[in-house]
């Protein structure tokens, strides 16, 4: 929409609702704003859209009036028990919209909703209830072909989407029940009618190696092939790198260099130098520098833009960026002449970056080290110091200034959950054959640390260059959320300190310091992390509070995450005093469209690793029912107590079958409390139970609740120790 027209719907909006207007037709309103002849068709249009948002109301007469009931546009979120939500821009809670008020609507559609209750008593949320549907949300659905005679019907995978999608015979063609496909809605139906849909891709027998996870991509919408256009650009682009072509680049390919990281890592965007300059570090972080083959609108980013990060899942890797890229001439490879974009620190020996320069490379690797590898090297296994015995000192050198920046963020009250991930170990058919928590090293650490310290220099610099940046923000928690963790907190004998409705990370950090050790720091941990806000990218700079850092950028990994490259293309031209006036406005305009877009494909990357993790869990634990084990408590709800085992896996035992008594929820402790015995469950606390069940369709596992004294451990694991 341009601007005039935006203005003209704005000045019209604004009449019709003013207190004193009264209702007129179209041609008076036209007359009133002095609507010129070669505007009448736009006018009309304007008038039109306005009613359809439900800005307005027209009446039999054709009269424009304000509307008669308060509606908002929002977005629908259905839920799988058949309720859901509508999420409104601006405003903090959702509607809560009943079952009987969503009609027609179906999960992520943009919706018109009539405003119910907006002023709920304590305890109730906000209400409303759906009056039309503007843009549907969902327009293909991943599911199970059903099929009979004369027709078939895909069951929608998910639950969320609350209604089969008739497809013809002729869809079906040689298909048969229990293929996975790809369904396009052509009909969404009604009260009465079925969706209705065609096939447009098949993904194999739902009983296919593999087929599971790949339904699961396909379902959240992410590309898995790249199209012919930016097949020709990679075509286009080197696979080796001729060193005579970049003369005006700072040549550091004789710096000793390694890159650290997983042992099935094949993007590899980070190389680390460090050595001694008198009594400080110089400390080189070399990134990948991938918008030397990713220019500016080129097919390639567009599509890099539109994925907006690589998406890593237990059995593959769906990249931004093809892979002649992202495993070959991007990938910083060992013995391999690469472009860098490096930034080279001096750190004093407080872990205080004194100086810093940012400069375009040419690199060289030495080794290509792995976790596992430098943490064995710092252990002092000899077999590997001898195998890497030039780069030994080096790597102690490392760990000595990663636990002196560590030391410095702490003392600033930088906040560090360490929650273990999971580590799923797939068969060659795709069956989990184990799983258990990857706990970080002191190698992990160390990268870790040198690239928070390089993005932390990046970000300060452009910050104070007053230019247009993409930032990492993590913005303060809600005080709400922070008073009800006061409120439990205070259960204990513990105190947050905060002050005008605001809470310094520097607290939290003592918390989570004051607690470590203590039988109570997996439930209070657990509960400070709910507390927080959930990072997000942005085209202003804004405090990062798990970090109690004013400036944070990524700009560690452009192959894997799409606002790294951006920021790298505005240092080049920064470097190459190509920063004019006009690529500042470029950049004003474009920088918070890419926030949003890079923050909105994070998540979805997050969510897909999520759902792929609970459904290997869940297809471990099946064939582990009966088997008895013991966890710590994880969650508590109103519906049950939730239980994690030490190899991460979670599941549920329900409130219905919890034994001895009747319990309910106290939502103060986070508790489980039994009416008549009082007996309680809380957060952190040891159980032991039985794997009962799993649904593999929802992806659940379902616990019950053993008594200590019915099993005893042995070398096998739990055994029964009587018979009832």
């Amino acid at each position: 929409m341009t601007d005039k027209r935006f203005n003209r719907k704005k000045k019209i909006k604004a009449l019709i609702n003013d207190p004193y207007y009264q209702p007129m037709k179209q041609r008076e309103i036209g007359y009133l704003m002095q609507v010129a002849p070669e505007d009448r068709d736009e006018f009309v249009e304007i008038l039109n859209e306005l009613v359809e948002e439900g800005s307005i109301e027209v009446s039999k007469r054709g009269k424009y009036m304000p509307p008669s009931v308060k509606t908002v546009k929002g977005t629908f979120s259905c839920t799988s028990k058949g309720f859901g939500f509508v999420t409104v821009e601006g405003e903090d809670d959702d509607y809560y919209i009943h079952e009987k008020n969503m009609n027609g609507a179906f999960h992520e559609d943009t919706v018109l909703m009539q405003v119910l209750d907006d002023h709920p008593t304590s305890g109730r949320r906000k209400e409303g209830k759906i009056i039309k549907i503007l843009e549907r949300g969902i327009k293909t659905v991943v599911g199970t072909l059903q099929k009979n005679q004369n027709f078939g019907f895909v069951i929608p995978d998910n639950l969320r989407f609350d209604s089969d999608i008739f497809v013809s015979k002729s869809q079906c063609k040689n298909l048969t029940s229990g293929f996975k496909v790809m369904v396009e809605i052509t009909d969404y139906g009604d009260a009465r009618r079925s969706p209705e849909g065609k096939i447009i891709e098949v993904l194999g027998h739902k009983d296919d190696p593999r087929v599971d996870i790949l339904s699961i991509v396909k379902a959240y919408g992410i590309p898995t092939q790249f199209e012919d256009d930016v097949k020709q650009q990679v075509d286009t682009i080197p696979s080796e790198i001729k060193a005579s072509d970049y003369k005006d680049r700072m040549d550091i390919r004789d710096w000793p260099m390694v890159t650290i990281d997983g042992e099935d890592a094949k993007d590899l965007d980070d190389a680390i130098t460090l050595s001694r300059k008198g009594k400080n570090y110089l400390l080189g972080v070399h990134i990948a520098d991938v918008s030397e083959y990713v220019t500016e609108y080129s097919p390639l980013d567009k599509e890099a833009l539109k994925r907006g990060t690589s998406v890593y899942l237990v059995d593959r890797v769906i990249p931004m960026l093809p892979h002649q890229l992202s495993n070959g001439i991007c990938s910083l490879n060992q013995g391999c002449d690469r472009l860098a974009l490096s930034c080279i620190m001096k750190v004093d020996p407080s872990g205080k970056v004194v100086d810093h320069q940012i400069a375009e490379t040419l690199i060289n690797v030495d080794h290509r080290m792995t976790y596992t590898s430098v943490a064995k090297i710092l252990d002092g296994d000899m077999e590997e110091r001898k195998k890497y015995d030039d780069f030994v000192e080096m790597f102690e050198l490392m760990k000595e200034l990663s636990d002196i920046l560590r030391h410095r963020r702490h003392e600033r009250g930088s906040i560090d959950f360490d929650f273990p991930e999971s580590k799923i170990i797939l068969d060659e058919k795709g069956r989990p054959v184990d799983v258990y928590p990857q706990v970080r090293n002191a190698a992990t650490k160390i990268i870790e640390d040198f690239m928070l310290c390089a993005n932390e220099t990046i970000a300060e610099e452009f910050y104070w260059r007053e230019i247009p940046f993409l930032y990492r923000i993590h913005e303060i928690p809600d005080h709400e959320k922070i008073d009800k963790l006061q409120v439990f907190l205070q259960n204990f004998g513990i105190y947050l300190k905060s002050s005008h409705d605001e809470i310094h990370p520097k607290e939290v950090q003592k918390l989570l310091t004051k607690i470590e050790g203590t039988p109570e720091e997996p439930l209070i941990s657990r509960l400070t992390l709910r507390s927080m806000k959930q990072a997000k990218y942005s085209a202003y700079s804004s405090m990062h509070f798990g970090l109690s850092t004013r400036y944070y950028c990524h700009f560690t990994s452009p192959i894997r995450r799409y606002p790294d490259l951006q920021i790298h293309r505005i240092i080049k031209e920064t470097l190459h005093n190509k920063f004019t006036t006009r690529r500042f406005s470029h950049y004003d305009a474009i920088l918070p469209k890419v926030a949003e877009q890079s923050s909105k494909m994070e998540r979805r990357a997050e969510e897909v690793e999520r759902e792929v993790c609970k459904l290997k869990k869940a297809e471990y634990m099946r064939r582990r029912i009966g088997e008895v084990h013991e966890g710590i408590i994880s969650g508590v709800t109103n519906w049950g107590i939730y239980v994690e085992l030490p190899n991460t896996i979670e599941g549920m035992v329900h409130v219905s079958i919890l034994p001895g008594d009747y319990y309910y929820y106290d939502e103060k402790t986070y508790s489980m409390v039994g009416e008549r015995t009082g007996r309680t469950f809380k957060l952190g606390e040891k159980v032991k139970i039985r794997v009962k069940d799993v649904d593999m369709m929802l992806k659940n596992i379902d616990f019950e609740l053993v008594e200590d004294d019915d099993y005893e451990q042995s070398e096998d694991g739990w055994k029964k120790t009587h018979c009832k």
